[in-house]
């Protein structure tokens, strides 16, 4: 199976998501309520609500956050504005690519924030496509080793993984869009523990930054990106992080 090592990306983006776990309930908050307002409040035919609690239960979310999050997405809890998604393409130190994806209840606020922090630390907003196409979307399991052997992937691939890497005993495994809810079910009922589970907008080509000055930049715009309430996910193309 091929190897496109995005496990850099999202190394990043987790460790520094991980120095922020006191605003992590907020995201999962709107996570949960954009998903019940596309597709309803029923987990059992809301694929993406499912995934979306899982999420926030795997961050020791309370129970009644989540379900005053449902109740927002439903309607029935009446606070504020809706939420909606909104993303931005753009650019970043060294030109890296750069696709945000946000979850807001003002659009103007939220676009306020995110050209800020991109001037702020060498980067601009790009227009509508500018750096899409670059990018793909895609399933990202984070399961922990069962044999520590070949075994595993065999397992993992005859479940039906796109594409395996694996990091100091933790193994992300990458599938289609459209098969990620079934693979996860079939790596469960296979054993394996499911460390977390996205659906992410991954590079489908990656630039290599060697400058060390250039990749602090990246690194310092990155968390700044995770510091707004309103962003969800960062996907960049940057693999020497």
């Amino acid at each position: 199976m091929a190897r496109h090592s995005h496990w850099a990306q999202i190394k990043l983006k987790k460790g520094v998501t991980d120095k922020k776990r006191g605003k992590i309930f907020s995201k999962h908050s709107r996570l949960i309520e954009i998903a019940t307002k596309n597709s309803g409040g029923d987990v059992n035919t809301n694929a993406s609500l499912r995934l979306a609690i899982e999420n926030a239960r795997a961050d020791n979310m309370p129970k009644e956050n989540i379900d005053r999050a449902i109740k927002k997405g439903t309607g029935e809890l009446k606070e504020g504005e809706q939420m909606q998604e909104v993303s931005y393409e753009g650019y970043g130190p060294g030109g890296i690519a750069l696709v945000i994806d946000t979850l807001t209840d003002n659009k103007n606020r939220t676009n306020q924030a995110v050209s800020m922090i991109l001037r702020e630390h060498g980067g601009h907003l790009g227009s509508a496509g500018a750096t899409g196409f670059l990018f793909e979307s895609k399933g990202v399991l984070e399961i922990g080793s069962k044999s520590g052997g070949e075994n595993d992937e065999l397992e993992i691939i005859d479940a039906g993984a796109e594409d395996i890497e694996k990091d100091d005993g933790v193994i992300f495994v990458y599938t289609k869009p459209n098969e990620f809810s079934s693979v996860k079910k079939k790596l469960e009922e296979k054993g394996f523990k499911i460390i977390s589970a996205q659906l992410l907008k991954l590079a489908k080509v990656l630039v290599e930054i060697s400058d060390p000055k250039i990749l602090e930049k990246i690194e310092a715009l990155l968390e700044a990106l995770d510091e707004e309430d309103d962003i969800v996910n960062v996907a960049i193309n940057c693999k020497s992080l």
